[in-house]
């Protein structure tokens, strides 16, 4: 009987949240945004980088097939309407702690490892993310030393545009628009 009666007010109250889809301010929508940016912003979204997102959104977030990639969507539509990082880093600076944060980063680290090399582009991008949602710098930089070598790559080389200077910052203009 009660077991009836806990179907029948489930009914009544509808689907489930994340069975509702995602919202503009929904935080998944926001993190996974930002990962979709660091994927395309080479001009390219790769598969390799395309499976990897997917199965970070399936594993971040505890969510099917199907809802990642109505998740994966919904990411790149907000990213390409948005006119900058803060729109995303702003949600996400209120919604997680500290440790998730740095987490977001590692697995932005990822995707843009996933198709086997990093390009300036993906690292200033992350390097702008970090300092938004106030991942101290030598996070960020353990973060990808190391992704990067969990990659195969080899976590002390310098990416092809670095000085010797030693400055951690990457330089360069993106791809898309100013944000």
């Amino acid at each position: 009987m009660f077991e009836n009666l806990r179907r029948f007010l489930e009914e009544m109250a509808g689907p489930a949240p994340a069975e509702r889809g995602f919202g503009d301010d929904d935080m998944r929508v926001a993190a996974a945004a930002l990962l979709v940016h660091v994927a395309e912003i080479d001009g390219f979204f790769a598969e390799p980088e395309r499976r990897a997102l997917l199965l970070l959104l399936q594993q971040r977030f505890n969510l099917d097939a199907e809802m990642a990639h109505e998740l994966l969507a919904a990411a790149q539509k907000s990213d390409h309407e948005a006119v900058d990082l803060y729109r995303f880093t702003s949600v996400l600076q209120h919604a997680m702690t500290l440790a998730e944060r740095r987490r977001l980063i590692e697995e932005m680290w990822t995707i843009a490892y996933a198709d086997g090399e990093l390009q300036e582009f993906e690292e200033n991008i992350i390097w702008r993310v970090s300092e938004l949602l106030g991942v101290p710098a030598r996070d960020r930089i353990a973060l990808r030393r190391k992704v990067r070598a969990e990659s195969g790559c080899d976590p002390d080389a310098p990416g092809s545009w670095e000085t010797d200077s030693g400055d951690e910052r990457p330089t360069g203009e993106t791809g898309k628009a100013p944000r």
